[in-house]
């Protein structure tokens, strides 16, 4: 049995600290623990459910509760930010789901299972499915845009940042690209803005739905391809739902059709490329 004890967080870092663990659970008939992990956990109710992976912390009764949530995220983050605890957990064998990454001996093989047990719930793929369908109706291409901007303006210096007029232009290169096809943008972000600010595109997006992160993220998954700065988030959708991920690198960056692959594990694109060359190179 493996047992998983990373803090909890973003909840596309805590979905690729489970993935290879689980894939590796499928294939060896095996079982697993969660001991920790974040209140979207209720948005995918078959990794709650599943049959061989359990969360001995996880009780809905108290999380509703008065305070609930928040006492237990206070005391989660008091027990993965403390040595003591940590020496305890390394003692008893158990497994930070960041140091599995690398493994991804079972990820192809595991796909269908994974792509169940990874779906979100019913009414969040019902509205997702609605908007592209909604899209399609006057577009040949739909194009996920991730706009991430809070702490990535910051984040690393600003790297990985971009304004919604570098946006906006990036949008209309990758239009003139696909210049004999009708192209239409869903946008997920964590920013507050209009689409007037994306002039001459074919733009939607979800406003304050519930669930919000996940609805994004899903719908993503659900796009034809996806542009978007570094990140675990759209690279997560990409692989999810086998759509062809580019990252963008610089603000005056050209697009071809080579520039899209689909993400096939943590690290790898399917054309080889790695997606830590954006982490690991020199700022």
């Amino acid at each position: 049995m493996r047992i998983i004890c990373d803090a909890p967080g973003q909840t596309c870092n805590r979905l690729w600290t489970y993935v290879t663990s689980v894939a590796q659970c499928i294939a060896e008939h095996k079982r697993m623990v969660i001991i920790f992990f974040d209140w979207t956990i209720e948005d995918f109710p078959n990794l709650l459910h599943c049959p061989f992976i359990y969360f001995p912390l996880y009780h809905k009764w108290y999380f509703e509760c008065g305070n609930g949530w928040n006492n237990y995220k206070g005391l989660t983050w008091k027990i993965t930010h403390n040595k003591i605890w940590d020496g305890i957990f390394k003692f008893c064998g158990f497994t930070k789901g960041w140091q599995t990454m690398d493994d991804t001996r079972y990820l192809n093989q595991t796909q269908k299972e994974l792509r169940y047990i990874f779906l979100p719930k019913a009414e969040i793929i019902e509205k997702a499915k609605k908007l592209i369908s909604i899209i399609r109706e006057n577009s040949d291409i739909i194009i996920g845009v991730h706009i991430r901007h809070g702490d990535y303006k910051t984040w690393r210096k600003g790297r990985y940042y971009y304004s919604l007029e570098e946006f906006h232009q990036i949008m209309i290169r990758i239009q003139n690209l696909y210049n004999n096809k009708r192209i239409a943008f869903f946008i997920s972000s964590n920013a507050v803005f209009t689409l007037d600010s994306f002039k001459d595109c074919q733009c939607f997006r979800f406003e304050k739905e519930l669930s919000g992160d996940i609805l994004d993220l899903y719908t993503l998954s659900l796009c034809d391809k996806i542009i978007g700065p570094w990140s675990t988030y759209s690279r997560w959708a990409s692989f999810f739902g086998k759509v062809p991920l580019c990252f963008i690198k610089e603000k005056d960056q050209q697009f071809s059709e080579d520039s899209f692959s689909i993400v096939t594990s943590f690290y790898s694109f399917a054309n080889g490329e790695s997606t830590e060359d954006y982490w690991t190179k020199d700022i």
